[in-house]
């Protein structure tokens, strides 16, 4: 099925693209109508389920394991999740907020916290990423409404500046650590439900986090990251970086732009 509203625009105004750009986020109301979520629920969460490798009991996980299952790259395994993954509507919010010319695809990740699943511990997103600058965004999109007693995504306002923990992996170490760094430096902390239709935009650098699910329903989301279309490789800095360069734009070169076709551009002004 394919639903116009994926390529249609949002109309986004001057306070919206201000408001990212200070704060490093921003939430977005009626982005999808609740037909369009409800369809590609169903479809990515059958997905999820086919693709998941995580079957451990909840006590036997360490704390990255109980924050969520997690499975990248779905639109290589469906054409119609892959009609969701290239909608321009999606990505075309991301490039002006961002202010590229355009934006490519990183990849793709469902993100699914069970019921009794734990805490997402604070970190920040392009720890991850092997990439040049700071133009780079997650788009989180809940597949249900999402309380806070589901753990929904939070934020620490302006804090996509903030230098310190950006070595840190998820981990108990970068919750306890950014918690209290934070903290200190008085950045705002937003924790807020999801309506459905509702999706957030934050930067790579942002730190964000989320709480534990003590709901008897699964917390089902979609996420999918975009990188400025003219994104260059840069040379890993970790070993997970490493792991994503040769996970998620294979063929790419260091010091050049990744174009490959696991990172096709998604939007660009030159398609309006």
């Amino acid at each position: 099925m394919k639903f116009n509203e994926l390529d249609q625009h949002y109309q986004l105004n001057a306070e919206d693209i201000q408001a990212f750009r200070e704060n490093g986020f921003i939430k977005l109301k009626k982005v999808f109508s609740p037909e369009l979520i409800a369809h590609y629920n169903e479809l990515i969460t059958g997905k999820v389920i086919e693709l998941n490798t995580m079957h451990l009991p909840m006590e036997e996980r360490n704390t990255y394991e109980k924050a969520f299952l997690q499975v990248m790259n779905i639109w290589r395994d469906s054409d119609e999740i892959k009609t969701f993954v290239m909608g321009k509507r999606l990505a075309r919010i991301a490039s002006e907020l961002m202010g590229t010319n355009g934006v490519r695809l990183y990849h793709d990740q469902a993100l699914y916290k069970e019921p009794s699943g734990g805490i997402t511990p604070w970190h920040a997103d392009q720890y991850y990423w092997p990439l040049a600058t700071e133009k780079t965004c997650t788009v989180w999109i809940p597949l249900q409404e999402t309380p806070r007693e589901m753990g929904p995504l939070a934020f620490a306002a302006k804090s996509q500046d903030f230098s310190f923990g950006r070595s840190l992996p998820i981990s108990d170490e970068s919750e306890a650590k950014l918690a209290a760094a934070l903290e200190a430096e008085n950045f705002t902390h937003v924790v807020e439900p999801f309506d459905l239709g509702e999706v957030s935009f934050h930067y790579g650098w942002t730190f964000h986090h989320a709480g534990a699910n003590t709901t008897d329903q699964a917390r089902r989301v979609m996420t999918i990251i975009y990188m400025d279309e003219a994104m260059h490789l840069q040379a890993p800095a970790n070993d997970n970086q490493q792991n994503d360069w040769e996970s998620w734009c294979p063929g790419a070169k260091v010091g050049e732009v990744i174009n490959t076709p696991l990172n096709p551009v998604i939007y660009s002004r030159e398609m309006d």
